[in-house]
């Protein structure tokens, strides 16, 4: 769904890089797999085809967080909450 987005940090060699992967459009995911040592984030459509794709070395990879896109965040943007006592 929009919005879900990846953040990577990862050891180059005495420094950090952050990388980021997110869905850019609607109906598209982003998914993590990690085999055989490396870690891949792909952004996928509704159908599964990947869209772009960032590979990591698994023992470089210092963190990765995902940040998911909620639906209940999309439903409190599309329909705002009543004030208190508003006596509807």
């Amino acid at each position: 769904m929009r919005g879900d987005q990846v953040e990577i940090v990862v050891d180059a060699g005495g420094v950090t890089k952050t990388y980021y992967v997110e869905a850019t459009r609607a109906g598209r995911r982003v998914e993590v797999v990690n085999r055989r040592g490396i870690m891949e984030v792909s952004e996928l459509t509704r159908g599964g085809t990947v869209v772009r794709t960032a590979r990591f070395m698994t023992s470089r990879v210092i963190a990765m967080v995902e940040h998911p896109a909620t639906a209940a965040r999309g439903a409190a943007r599309a329909r705002p909450e009543q004030p208190a006592g508003s006596g509807d």
